[in-house]
């Protein structure tokens, strides 16, 4: 029987498999027991599936036929293909029966749910030639958003600034003891040094702290995948030669799309050679995405600011990012794009354009190097330099953030490139916002709203240099007291074709 022919008899439609050596191999999960039925504890049986699948010479083929599978932690492994079919479910049990933590010793510089990855619904470490397709849905119904915060000494800039007013138990309530974590689940697909890995095709639902982590990845492609979870979306953290396209992300409590550069596997490793192209990220009210209401009526994030799901660089930020390339992406009732570093990194080689934004609930772009410099002994100050903003069109901004690049006192953002970008803000900003001048804030958690309403309601820029403007138009909905435009020690500005501008 053909590949198709075998698709088509587990009602699996016309099959591609991104390995094809893998289809010399098919077994069905039903074959080692699993039922389906949601009420079984599907995942010995699936994992039983995906051991007989690697002990073939070129691997294997693993089909989940529609039905819904109750699961606790599923393990991946090595040359083998993982097939959801039009109507099959994987949902995350609830309980704590998930595989625990990993005993990597005292994870310092990075949250709980960065530094292990076996507690998981679904996760795989050193694994190669790996695929999870099909068009069925992964349901973290049972995975838990939580997770405790960094354990370092120093303790600044751990929290957004919007959350001071917060209370330890509210804090509590989002951070509990990592005790508390043993056998919960809190990822829906998480990847630890894997090489050749192709997510495609299927949907996540509330999928817990990440809806998927990859850190230490080379090689990983993900794309044509709808996510609508509670909390982060992909979380791409020291990979490189990585693909994101076509994904529909929504992450009305955390990041849609974030590229990180931790220090979760004990080294400061960057992040490079990344594309993200065709996304949409939003902020709707989780699970509106999935059923295509797109409801708005969440007021803020659990940091207290507004709704989140964005494209975003850091925060983690140790071995910093290099030659990443973000086009053709929608922002829709989200934060807008953010490139980061607090954590001696240095960001370089970054181009961002044909981004379309709409309704944006904190600043369009921010860029931000900050002195949090979250790492061991000898962790500088990092860098933005070469990043290159293009063809942005964003409307409905909240009045209250410009576009804000910021540096800090002797560590200048260098180097930025804005051309043909047009933004329209609500308005409404008063002369006294005008006349504020924020602190520099250098050991902050970054966020657009950590200065402040801006004293300008267009372009912010403090400690730059090398900065060149060409066709930046903005406007407002309302009239707003503030100027257009403020610079503060800034050098070597070019502008042209921008009318108004006055440095």
């Amino acid at each position: 029987m053909t590949i198709t022919r075998r698709a088509a008899a587990l009602g699996m439609g016309s099959l591609f498999l991104p390995f094809p050596a893998h289809a010399a191999t098919m077994i069905d999960v039903r074959d080692h027991g699993a039922k389906g039925d949601g009420t079984a504890l599907d995942s010995p049986a699936i994992n039983a599936a995906i051991a007989a699948a690697a002990a073939r010479p070129q691997g294997g083929t693993v089909t989940i036929p529609a039905g819904r599978y109750r699961c606790y932690s599923i393990r991946l492994r090595s040359r083998v293909t993982i097939v959801l079919a039009k109507g099959a479910v994987i949902e995350a049990a609830t309980g704590a029966g998930y595989d625990l933590p990993e005993d990597n010793g005292e994870q310092l510089y990075q949250d709980f749910g960065h530094s292990h990855w076996r507690n998981s619904l679904i996760w795989g470490e050193d694994v190669e030639d790996v695929a999870i397709t099909g068009t069925g849905l992964i349901h973290g119904i049972g995975l838990t958003r939580d997770g405790p915060g960094a354990r370092w000494k120093a303790q600044t800039g751990e929290r957004p600034l919007s959350m001071r007013q917060m209370t330890a138990e509210e804090i509590a309530k989002l951070e509990p003891d990592a005790t508390r974590m043993n056998g919960l689940g809190n990822k829906g697909i998480a990847l630890k040094n894997g090489r050749n890995i192709r997510l495609s095709g299927f949907t996540m639902l509330k999928c817990g702290h990440f809806a998927i982590l990859a850190t230490g990845t080379h090689g990983l492609h993900v794309h044509d995948l709808s996510i609508d979870s509670d909390r982060d979306g992909i979380d791409l953290d020291c990979v490189a030669d990585t693909i994101v396209e076509r994904c529909r992300v929504n992450t009305p409590n955390d990041d849609a799309i974030v590229i990180k550069s931790s220090f979760a596997l004990g080294r400061a490793i960057p992040s490079e050679n990344i594309v993200i192209r065709h996304c949409a990220v939003s902020g709707y009210d989780l699970g509106t995405l999935l059923d295509g209401s797109h409801r708005m009526t969440q007021v803020a994030a659990p940091d207290r600011d507004r709704p989140t799901g964005r494209i975003k660089l850091g925060t983690e930020s140790n071995g910093g990012y290099r030659n990443i390339l973000i086009e053709d992406c929608t922002f829709h009732h989200c934060r807008g794009l953010a490139l980061e570093t607090v954590d001696g990194g240095v960001i370089e080689d970054v181009v961002a354009r044909r981004l379309t934004m709409r309704d944006v609930t904190t600043a369009p772009i921010f860029l931000r190097i900050g002195d949090r410099r979250r790492g061991p002994a000898g962790t500088g100050i990092g860098a933005i330099r070469g990043v290159s903003i293009e063809q942005v069109d964003a409307t409905g901004i909240d009045h209250r953030f410009a576009a804000t690049i910021a540096g800090l006192p002797g560590h200048p953002v260098e180097a930025v490139q804005l051309r043909h970008v047009r933004l329209r803000y609500a308005g409404g900003g008063t002369a006294a916002d005008a006349a504020r001048r924020p602190e520099d804030l250098a050991t902050a958690y970054p966020e657009p709203s950590m200065f402040g309403v801006t004293p300008a309601w267009g372009l912010w820029v403090r400690h730059a240099r090398g900065l060149a403007i060409d066709r930046l138009t903005l406007a407002t909905a309302t009239p707003d007291a503030r100027p257009p435009f403020r610079v503060e020690d800034a050098a070597d500005v070019k502008v042209t074709n921008t009318p108004f501008w006055r440095a």
